[in-house]
């Protein structure tokens, strides 16, 4: 029964192989501002969301990072999204994958990372 259920949401047994989509937590299309800072930088750098789940997050950014890089992310859900007031959620993660977004733009990559933990903080918390 299983690899019925297998089959049928792959798409035929062929899709079994290392192409299989590895996800566990549902991802959300969202494009939100992230301000990302690694540990070794002083300076953050500015990008934007392209889905973010609760294990991990997809962004584009205009400089180049490495694999395996230590990231320190915090991502704004403006009011219209939350409902209320504008939240931050801040994360601390790892790159896992970076590929070239389009020829156009030679400096713009795409950012897979891994979300190793995460706290929300609301927009009060921070004025104090």
């Amino acid at each position: 029964m299983h690899s019925v259920t297998r089959y049928i949401q792959t798409g035929g047994f062929e899709n079994l192989g290392d192409m299989t989509d590895r996800r566990t937590a549902r991802r959300y299309d969202l494009s939100l501002p992230v301000l990302i800072k690694l540990p070794v930088e002083q300076d953050a750098r500015n990008g934007k969301t392209r889905d973010i789940s609760t294990r991990g997050v997809y962004f584009h950014i205009g400089n180049h990072l490495a694999a395996g890089s230590e990231l320190d992310l915090t991502m704004t859900l403006p009011a219209e999204v939350t409902g209320g007031t504008e939240v931050f959620i801040r994360a601390i993660g790892k790159v896992v994958r970076v590929e070239k977004v389009s020829d156009e733009d030679d400096n713009q990559v795409g950012v897979a990372a891994l979300i190793q933990r995460y706290e929300i903080v609301r927009n009060e918390s921070l004025k104090s």
